[in-house]
This record gives structure tokens, sequence and C-alpha cells, in this order.
């Protein structure tokens, strides 16, 4: 006797159903802290301050976000830490990249070595306060250069772009060899290409160490000069606390009726949150599609 199975059958929408209501939950969990972080922003911070806010604002204001972005500091900071982005990521893949690649080279005798010493450095660091030392040494403070040059080369993410390289044909590069191409036309024209899905996931997370990292800018930028945007809207943030503890509570009142550093403290969770989100799904497609770029057709 033959079971013919149907895709229209109790059991199976029965589980559609069910799987449908699972992601659906699952989604809403991750979601619904944004939510509330959202509303919290949006809402008046003398109110928000009684609580009970949960997925929509009581009383709708959009005072915390019109002080942050009415400050002339923040367009400026806010260009630092896309510059930062933009070239502490192109700078880490380009470096980092380059290593995994010579690593994985046969014909590079050090190869073996040189992987031994910077996974090394994996398990033994300096600690901050030598690395202290060095930025000031060499004049880095101050200067944006201490936002990329610590930064060229991540050692765990080089051993995941060699790994990665490591399986495709080695036939390519060495065709390139023969007709007399050099090693950087092999990485740049034939590796990069087809390992643009692993440049593009450590590219994103490089991003996002950059777009949210403010210590070294606590540490090295004394005078100010390249505050990033999460070290400016901190320092903003502190500025309201301090605030609260004026004497003069009428004075306060007047001036922070509609924001409190509860309302504050959200809606710059959402300025620092929002561009990352955004980016995301222009770069998901090379995770998804980008896959098989590396492949070998027989």
């Amino acid at each position: 006797m033959k079971l013919i199975f149907s895709r229209n059958s109790v059991g199976n929408r029965i589980f559609d159903t069910l799987n449908v209501v699972f992601l659906l939950l699952f989604s809403f969990c991750i979601l619904a802290p944004f939510i509330n972080i959202l509303a919290l922003s949006l809402n008046e911070g003398i109110d928000a301050v009684r609580g009970g806010i949960y997925l929509l604002p009581r009383k709708l204001s959009l005072q915390s976000y019109k002080m942050i972005l009415e400050n002339p500091k923040i367009i400026k900071c806010a260009f630092i830490s896309i510059l930062r982005v933009v070239v502490g990521t192109l700078t880490s893949l380009t470096v980092t990249g380059l290593l995994a690649y010579v690593v994985t080279v046969k014909g590079f005798s050090g190869r073996k070595f040189l992987r031994i010493l910077f996974i090394i450095t994996m398990y033994f660091s300096g600690g901050l306060i030598p690395s202290y030392l060095l930025i000031m040494r060499i004049g880095l403070n101050n200067t944006f250069t201490v936002y990329w040059l610590p930064y060229l080369v991540n050692c765990y993410y080089m051993l995941l772009m060699a790994s990665y390289i490591q399986e495709l044909p080695e036939a390519i590069p060495e065709s390139v060899r023969m007709d007399g191409g050099s090693e950087l036309t092999i990485f740049f024209k034939f590796i990069f290409p087809m390992s643009l899905p692993v440049f593009a996931a450590i590219g994103l997370f490089t991003a996002v160490f950059h777009w949210n990292s403010w210590f070294d800018n606590l540490i090295y930028n004394s005078n100010l000069k390249w505050d990033t945007l999460q070290i400016f809207l901190t320092r903003l943030l502190l500025e309201v606390e301090a605030l609260q503890e004026l004497t003069s509570q009428q004075l306060l009142y007047q001036k922070f009726q509609q924001v409190t550093p509860v309302t504050l403290r959200a809606a710059i969770t959402i300025v620092v949150t929002a561009p990352i989100a955004l980016i995301y799904p222009f770069l998901q497609k090379y995770f998804i599609s980008g896959i098989t770029l590396g492949s070998v057709k027989g």
C-alpha cells in the first residue's frame, strides 16, 4: 500500500500553524525591548518616571530627540563616528584579509609560524596600562589615527578568513602565478571576490565594533577634539543627570519637564542603534546569495 502525503493534510496544516505562531512569538520577544525603548524615548520625561510604559508612549513628546539633535556638536561627532567606521572597517578588512591569505599560501614557509605567533596574542596581552603607555609614547593620543591603527589586525577574524580561503580551489592562484600575476593581484581580483561572504560578515562585525566603541575615545581623546557620537551622547546624558541634583526643583521643572535621564537614555539608544540596523539589510544579501561565489562547477 502506498502512502500519499499531501501538503494540505491536517498534520501539515497544524505544523505550519504552530511554526508560524512560534516564530511570531519569538520575533515579538526579540523586538519587544526595542519597542519599549522607542516608546520611552517618545514619552514625556516627568511622566516616564512613573513607569508603566511598555509598547506605546503615554504622553507623546519629541523633546528628548530635540535636545539631542539641536546640539551644534552632534553633526561633527556623527561625522567622526561615520569616518571611524569607514576607515576602521576598510583598513582592518584589508590588512586582516591579506594576513589571512598569506598564512594560507602553501609555498610560504613561515605561514605556520605566523599562525602560532598571532594565536599567542589571543591568549596573552600586556593589558590596559602598557597599551596606554605605548599609545602615549608614539604620539597617537588626541589624533584620529588612534581609532583605527591599533585595530588593524584581528587574530580571530584572521583565522576565520584563513579557514574560508583554504577551502577555495588552489588551481586559481596557481594559474595566475603561472601567467605572471602578483600575490596582490591574486588577492584583490580573485581571493577577495570569491571570499565575499566571510568578508561581508566580518566587515559588519568590525563596523559595529567601531560604531559602538567609546572607551578608547574616553582615555585617548583628552582635548575633546575627536569626540565620537557615542562619547558625546554619554556626556550629554551625564549633564542631564547632574542637573537633577540641583537644589532648585523649580528650575529643573521648567528646563527639563519633558526630558529626564530615563527618556534621554532611551533616545540615545535609538539614535546609536538605528544606523547599524538600517545598514544590515543591505549586507544581508551577501550572507545569502554570496555563499556560492567561491564554488567550482565540474
